[in-house]
């Protein structure tokens, strides 16, 4: 029997509704006050505001969806739903209007961090008690995440010393950390499942060197005052990336665009490092990097995810529809634009600025009218949840 409220029965269709409009509108505000539209917010100056949204906004509300949803499957144990779920998207929200509100800076942290905290208690038990003990590193992220969360508030406030901890810089590697996680998880299955007579292959030592050099990147991006040693921990961690992006890897897959996007991600994810050790070395600015980390990695990656998982959790075959194909391209093209073309035609910067947001824009502004609907529906197959 269809579930009569379907929006609060699974953590992936609140949350990605709210990743949607979240990073659709912020980014639309965002433009209007690079043009004077708006006001700048006062409490995260200057582009500041922007990241903030897109990490813990945007980012956060994807992982949160994804995993209380991945989590019920790969235990088999419930996660938050109804009242429970609808508790951890009221938090979420708190969080976004922080920045605005007039409270005591430690008030700000403590409701910036209770969000990824509550997340992390709904899901301890299955996490926990689930058969694979590798899960219960998303407890140990999560509670990062919160750290992050309430040390951004802290530190933009100056209640803290900025030189101490950049917690901006500490959730983008907790993100690319879970980013890594779950494309181990998936993009093997997904290209298996699609393709099917691909074979990828994955190796235990890849895996454990992979993940020793995200840790190497991190804690260098973090503490080492040695551009030198950051550039070597990047460009270590591309070329694990590389071997490991190429076990899986099925020239076939580019002809499939639900499992093309996730690859695209993971390229972006290889070319934000080599360009990271660059921008170390002095090559370049940090933001080209950054962007294509973000807008690259994260974003092609999140918004190709959030297309298919709710395809499979509505019971749709796994097919894009064509608007989302066209988004895939839209996402591509702002990360490419963003990164790619300030530093070959500076001149233009605002331009290219204002052409990627809206391409990105426009790619989320679909997903919210095509997949939206989908997220508000029961399942087409009658199934429950």
């Amino acid at each position: 029997m269809p579930n009569p409220y379907p929006l609060l029965s699974l953590g992936f269709r609140p949350f990605f509704l709210a990743a949607g409009a979240i990073d659709c509108l912020s980014l639309l505000a965002w433009l209007a006050m690079l043009h004077g539209l708006l006001p700048i917010n006062l409490r995260f100056a200057g582009s500041a505001w922007h990241a903030h949204e897109m990490l813990y906004g945007y980012t956060l509300a994807v992982v949160a969806g994804f995993l209380l949803t991945a989590v019920r499957n790969w235990t088999g144990q419930n996660t938050a739903s109804g009242t429970e779920l609808a508790g951890l998207v009221l938090l979420w929200l708190i969080a976004r209007a922080l920045p605005w509100l007039a409270l005591p800076v430690w008030g700000d942290a403590l409701l910036a961090g209770a969000f990824p905290l509550a997340l992390a208690w709904s899901m301890r038990k299955p996490l926990w008690n689930g058969p694979n003990p590798v899960n219960r590193v998303f407890l140990l992220i999560l509670g990062g995440m919160a750290v992050a969360a309430a040390w951004s508030h802290l530190s933009a406030a100056g209640a803290v010393p900025a030189e101490l901890l950049d917690a901006d810089s500490l959730m983008l590697g907790l993100v690319l950390i879970t980013l890594l996680i779950v494309s181990g998880r998936v993009l093997p299955f997904f290209t298996k499942a699609a393709i099917n007579d691909a074979e990828p292959k994955s190796s235990q030592w890849l895996e454990v060197t992979t993940f020793v050099a995200a840790g190497a990147w991190l804690t260098a991006d973090l503490i080492s005052p040695w551009p030198a040693l950051k550039a070597i921990a990047a460009l270590a961690f591309a070329l694990s990336l590389i071997a490991r992006l190429a076990g899986w890897h099925d020239r076939r897959a580019w002809r499939i665009p639900i499992l093309a996007v996730l690859y695209a991600g993971a390229l972006w994810l290889i070319v934000g490092l080599i360009l990271d050790a660059g921008a170390e070395l002095g090559l370049m600015a940090s933001n080209v990097a950054l962007h294509a980390l973000t807008a690259g990695a994260i974003g092609v990656f999140t918004l190709g995810m959030m297309v298919r998982v709710t395809l499979g959790h509505t019971g749709r075959a796994m097919v894009s529809p064509p608007s989302m194909i066209a988004a895939f391209v839209a996402i591509n093209l702002a990360a490419l634009i963003r990164v790619a073309f300030p530093l070959l035609w500076p001149a233009q910067y605002n331009s290219w600025m204002l052409l990627s947001g809206l391409l990105w824009s426009g790619a989320f502004a679909a997903f919210l009218v095509v997949i939206g609907p989908m997220l508000l529906a029961p399942r087409v197959d009658g199934r429950p949840i």
